[in-house]
């Protein structure tokens, strides 16, 4: 009997959770004014690359709106999020599809408990009550934080990316600035060599900076600031100094593309170094593993001697 009172109050407690983020909530003046900031600094559902506009118009219409009132209720309680902003920055992600996400794996992985009890029980394998209740808590636990994992390490991988063309966009500023172009036009100019997706945004940026009348730095800064990259806010500071002082920038961006590629560099061995150590403990768990099916016959024939 409190067995039953109790996942029934689990139940009731999720189904009440649910309609309040279904249900479309009233933001407040804070949020309107916040959401209206944050698109007019990015924009970016609407210059997105081929693959990410097709990836997100695949999306199913229940998840969006999910999703939006997921988004409504988290700037109404204020959450920041942290890290995971920036991560879904650089993802070009929003918010409330990924709190949809984690909601949709966790409710999903906890039905999923009661569902296998309940085939195994009509299969004949009687099981208690508590296992399936213990087995339900624990996967919605794992699908509600296996999001973060996934974002975490996508984004990772997705600002390697980004480190490494910022350092061959530095070098074709400092061609543009040979050339006998002005700070500005250089930026722009080689933000449109490419249509790699890392370009796009440093070309959005410097868009918006034209719109709403800032510099093409602080917007470079605040793009870095937005998806986490510590190289544009660097490169934010010099070109600010270098427009405000005079400093000269073009030896320092070629100076600072070759520091990002000796680093880029040094990183890659690593990385190579840690997959041959790892590929050496894989052969010698298979030669242990050849020498025990060797061995075995003659260690079994003695034992039973």
């Amino acid at each position: 009997m409190i067995e039953s009172l109790l996942f029934g109050a689990l139940a009731g407690v999720g189904l009440y959770g649910v309609v309040r983020a279904w249900l479309r909530p009233r933001p407040g003046l804070s949020t309107l004014v916040a959401r209206i900031d944050e698109g007019s600094r990015s924009m970016t559902p609407h210059t997105t690359t081929p693959h990410e506009a097709q990836r997100l118009s695949a999306l199913d219409s229940a998840m969006r709106r999910f999703g939006d009132r997921l988004q409504v209720l988290a700037s109404n309680r204020g959450w920041r999020l942290g890290r995971v902003r920036s991560d879904l920055a650089i993802m070009n992600r929003t918010v409330g599809s990924f709190l949809a996400t984690k909601v949709a794996l966790g409710v999903g992985l906890l039905l999923l408990a009661p569902v296998l009890w309940g085939v195994m029980r009509l299969g004949g394998v009687p099981l208690p009550l508590a296992i399936p209740a213990i087995a339900a808590i624990a996967l919605g636990t794992f699908g509600f934080f296996l999001p973060d994992l996934a974002l975490r390490s996508e984004a990772a991988a997705r600002r390697r990316d980004f480190r490494r063309v910022v350092g061959v966009f530095l070098d074709l500023v400092a061609m543009n600035l040979a050339g006998g172009r002005g700070l500005p036009e250089a930026l722009l100019s080689a933000s449109t060599i490419s249509e790699n997706w890392a370009l796009i945004r440093i070309r959005q940026a410097l868009a918006n900076a034209r719109l709403f009348g800032t510099t093409p730095w602080a917007a470079l800064g605040g793009l870095g600031n937005d998806i986490g990259v510590e190289e544009l806010r660097d490169l934010s500071a010099a070109l600010s100094l270098a427009a405000d002082d005079g400093a000269k920038i073009r030896q320092s961006l070629s100076a600072r593309a070759a520091t990002l590629r000796r680093r880029e560099l040094a990183d890659a061995e690593g990385e190579a170094g840690e997959k041959s150590q790892s590929m050496l403990v894989a052969q010698l768990v298979i030669c242990m593993a050849f020498l025990v099916f060797l061995a075995y016959p003659a260690v079994s024939e003695l034992m039973h001697q």
